[in-house]
């Protein structure tokens, strides 16, 4: 019983020390006098530290482009973008994961996420399953990846027991694998195919990944969902004319997309709009076009959706055209 007592403090006295080592769990001298310092002060320190961030995701763009091209690849053969991670990190994913459909008109099943302790860890700390690996290896295998999906795991520290296994398991069956750390040689990376590590260093407040850690995560979920959709042609130039008008808010911003891409007045934008029945893109192909809404609709079909690949096949024959007023 002594001897198992002693390997069990002997391997949290490893658990603590490895810990220490991380770079994002070091002391940052900056902030030092932190309680000590004036509000205003406190906002400075922390804006200097975060005006890093930017800087330590720059130097994986390589990797983050990599990553990029895997999940265009994956969604155009009918496969996912499966996100996992544990407390911030698994709230980070699921934030990105939940504004694709919305934003580039995808269906929730195309970028999904698991986060350690389900559905109730987004809005509360429900932090102990992160150090299992079998509930991580659980979690993932509901899942069921296989080879057509892109499996990205999200840990700042790269070492999260949960979200390791979760990536290894997805690995062993055939998913395409990339991980999203702020630590070099972790064994998060090294479960991965791909990885993204932003070393954004120590944090304002010792260990507090939510802050440093988290702005780069976010930062670099929102390249890879960005970077695959516009590499999947699910935006035109930089309007993300796949929106849906579903309330006020997004009905102003597609009625201004139109305006901007088509060079509409309002009115007329908005006029198309509904005769589109609310489509941007079937609006959009109308007007640069000049065709009819069912052959907009044609054209979109016969592209994959894609409007610049519309317009460029409704361009080449001639059609009835649109014969409302764009003006």
């Amino acid at each position: 019983m002594n001897r198992q007592r002693r390997k069990g403090e002997s391997n949290e006295s490893r658990r603590n020390s490895d810990l220490r080592s991380l770079s994002t769990e070091k002391t940052n001298r900056a902030s030092a006098r932190l309680d000590q310092e004036s509000a205003l002060e406190i906002a400075r320190i922390i804006n200097r530290e975060d005006a890093k961030v930017a800087g330590a995701v720059k130097g994986s763009l390589p990797q983050i482009a990599k990553a990029i091209d895997l999940i265009a690849a994956a969604i155009s053969s009918g496969g996912r973008l499966i996100y996992v991670g544990t407390g911030t990190s698994g709230r980070i994913a699921a934030l990105d994961a939940v504004e694709c459909p919305p934003t580039f008109d995808l269906s929730p099943r195309t970028v999904q996420f698991i986060i350690a302790g389900g559905a109730r860890a987004l809005g509360a700390a429900v932090e102990a399953d992160e150090d299992s690996r079998e509930v991580g290896r659980k979690a993932m295998a509901k899942k069921k990846p296989g080879k057509k999906d892109v499996v990205v795991g999200i840990a700042a520290s790269g070492r999260t027991p949960f979200t390791v296994a979760a990536v290894e398991y997805a690995r062993a069956r055939g998913a395409t694998t990339v991980a999203v750390v702020c630590n070099p040689n972790s064994p998060l990376s090294k479960a991965a195919q791909v990885a993204i590590v932003a070393e954004v260093g120590p944090e304002v407040l010792t260990g507090s990944t939510r802050m440093k850690a988290g702005t780069a995560q976010k930062m670099i979920l929102n390249m890879l969902t960005t970077g695959a959709m516009a590499r999947l042609a699910y935006v035109y130039g930089n309007f993300m004319v796949n929106l849906r008008p579903k309330n006020a808010k997004l009905s102003e911003r597609a009625v201004s997309i139109l305006e901007e891409a088509a060079d509409l007045k309002r009115r007329a934008a908005r006029a198309l709009l509904v005769s589109a029945e609310g489509r941007v893109p079937v609006a959009l192909v109308m007007a640069l076009a000049g065709i009819s809404q069912e052959e907009a609709v044609a054209a979109l079909k016969a592209s994959s959706g894609r409007v610049r690949d519309a317009l460029a096949a409704a361009k080449r024959k001639p059609g009835a055209g649109y014969k409302g007023n764009l003006r």
